[in-house]
C-alpha cells in the first residue's frame, strides 16, 4: 500500500471558494441557480471560469460544439493527457452542485497535483486537460450530451448546431451570441475521470462517502406529437372535441403503467409538455411530449419501447386524434472501464472513506467519452437524494473527500507517466 502521507489532498478552501462564486452565475436566491445551455448566466459562468483558468496558466479552448477545455502541457505536447471535467449548464431552477462541483473539483484537484509536483521537484509524465461539455444537461436543446456526444462521434457537428429551444432559437447562432462559437481543435485524452453528486439516496442511506458508478442505465428519449382540431372550450360540443392534450394524458398514464410490468428495472417520464396554442379558451390542436424511458439492461428498454408504441394508436383512439412518433434518441446501456472502477476504490481505502458501487440512472458525459478512451464518473453524497431542485445539497466534507479521491488517482496517473495499467497497478 502507497504512503499515503506522500499523496497530496485537495485544498478545500480553494474548491470551497470556487464553488461558492460559480453558484453566483444565475442564482435563484434559494440555494438554487438557473443556467440552462447558452443562457446569459451560462455565458457569465463560463467566462469567469475561463479567466480563472488562464490565469493560472492553462491554454483556453473552445471547439465548434462550445466545449469549453483548459488544457495544462506540464509534460510536452506529445505526452498522455488525462481529463477531468462535467458541466456548467443546469437544469431551470436546478441545483448548484449537479455538473459544477465536477468542474470546480477538476481544477482544484490538477492544481492540487501540479503544485505538489513542483514542491517535491518531480518531473511531469503528462498533460491535464478540464472539460466543460456543453448542453449536458439537454433542458434547452435536446439531446442532452450535446457536446460530448459531438466530441465522441455519437453526433455530428451539423446536427448539434441545428438543434432548436422552445422559442426556435439555433445551438449555432446561440454559441454565436454568447461568444462559444470556438474552432480548436479538443484535447485527446487518455483517460476522463468525472467527481459528481450522487443525485440519489443510497450513499446517504449506507453511510458511504464515495461510489464508482460501475455500470450506466440505458435510455431512450422520445418525442411524441398528438394533434387533434382547435376548437373553442365553451360552444364545441364535448362529442365533437379532438383534444390534443387528452390524448397526451391517456399515454402519458399508459407509459406510466409500463412501469408496474417492470418494476424495479424500468424509469419512464413525461416531463415536458408542448401544447398548442396553449390558450385557456382553445381546445388544443397539437401537444408535444418528451417522454423518457430508462433501464439498465437493453432487453428492458426493447421491450419498453415496442410497448409504447403498441400503446399509442389506443390511446389516440379513445380521444379522437391522431398521434405519432417523432423521434427516438437512443443511449445504450453499458459499464465504466473497469480499472478506473478498481483505483476508485483503492483510493476510497486508502483515505479510509466508507465506499460502494452504484449504477447511474441518470445520464453523465462520461459515457459518450468512453467512445474515445477509458472513463469514469465517481459520486458523493446528496443530502436526502435531492436533485435538479434548488434543495439540492453536499456538504462541504463530501465534496472534499470526492476531491481527495480525484487527487489520488490524479497523483497516480501522473506519476505513472498516465499509464492507466501502471497506475492501478501502483494503486
Amino acid at each position: 500500500m502507497p504512503d499515503t502521507q506522500r499523496i497530496p489532498r485537495i485544498d478545500s478552501k480553494s474548491l470551497d471558494e470556487l464553488m461558492a462564486t460559480v453558484s453566483t452565475f444565475g442564482s435563484t436566491g434559494d440555494g438554487g441557480v438557473d443556467r440552462p445551455a447558452l443562457t446569459d448566466a451560462h455565458a457569465q459562468a463560463r467566462d469567469w471560469f475561463a479567466a480563472q483558468m488562464r490565469s493560472r496558466g492553462y491554454e483556453v479552448r473552445v471547439d465548434a460544439i462550445g466545449n469549453l477545455f483548459g488544457v495544462l502541457e506540464l509534460a510536452g505536447p506529445d505526452a498522455p493527457m488525462i481529463m477531468v471535467g462535467s458541466h456548467l449548464d443546469s437544469q431551470p431552477k436546478g441545483g448548484r452542485f449537479d455538473g459544477a462541483y465536477g468542474v470546480m473539483a477538476a481544477l482544484a484537484g490538477i492544481e492540487a497535483v501540479r503544485e505538489a509536483a513542483r514542491a517535491r521537484g518531480i518531473t511531469p509524465g503528462c498533460n491535464f486537460a478540464i472539460a466543460d461539455w456543453m448542453n449536458e444537461e439537454g433542458a434547452r436543446f435536446q439531446p442532452s450530451l450535446l457536446g460530448s456526444s459531438v466530441f465522441a462521434g455519437e453526433l455530428t457537428l451539423d446536427f448539434a448546431l441545428d438543434r432548436r429551444d422552445g422559442d426556435g432559437h439555433r445551438v449555432g447562432d446561440e454559441l454565436q451570441r454568447t461568444g462559444y462559437a470556438g474552432s480548436a481543435s479538443a484535447p485527446v485524452p487518455n483517460a476522463y475521470l468525472e467527481v459528481h453528486v450522487e443525485c440519489g439516496p443510497h450513499l446517504e442511506r449506507e453511510h458511504k462517502v464515495i461510489a464508482p458508478f460501475v455500470r450506466y442505465w440505458g435510455a431512450l428519449k422520445v418525442r411524441i406529437e398528438v394533434t387533434g382540431e382547435q376548437a373553442h372550450t365553451g360552444p364545441t360540443a364535448m362529442a365533437q372535441r379532438k383534444d390534443a392534450v387528452l390524448g397526451a394524458a391517456y399515454l402519458i398514464s399508459a407509459i406510466r403503467e409500463l412501469v408496474d410490468q417492470a418494476p424495479d428495472t424500468l424509469h419512464t417520464s413525461v416531463a415536458r409538455l408542448e401544447i398548442s396554442p396553449n390558450s385557456p379558451n382553445i381546445v388544443p390542436g397539437q401537444a408535444i411530449l418528451f417522454a423518457e424511458l430508462r433501464a439498465p439492461e437493453m432487453a428492458t428498454l426493447t421491450w419498453a419501447e415496442k410497448a409504447l408504441e403498441s400503446a399509442l394508436p389506443g390511446c389516440m383512439k379513445r380521444a379522437g386524434v391522431a398521434g405519432r412518433i417523432v423521434s427516438i434518441d437512443r443511449r445504450p446501456a453499458g459499464r465504466f472501464d473497469a480499472r478506473l472502477v478498481e483505483m476508485t476504490e483503492a483510493a476510497a481505502d486508502a483515505l479510509t472513506l466508507p465506499r460502494m458501487q452504484l449504477d447511474t440512472i441518470g445520464g453523465h458525459d462520461a459515457i459518450p467519452v468512453l467512445r474515445r478512451c477509458p472513463a469514469i464518473v465517481i459520486a458523493v453524497p446528496s443530502k436526502d437524494g435531492i436533485c435538479h431542485n434548488p434543495q439540492e445539497y453536499t456538504c462541504a466534507e463530501d465534496l472534499a473527500a470526492g476531491g481527495d479521491v480525484l487527487v489520488h488517482m490524479l497523483w497516480r496517473l501522473f506519476r505513472a507517466d498516465g499509464d492507466l495499467d501502471r497506475a492501478r497497478e501502483d494503486a
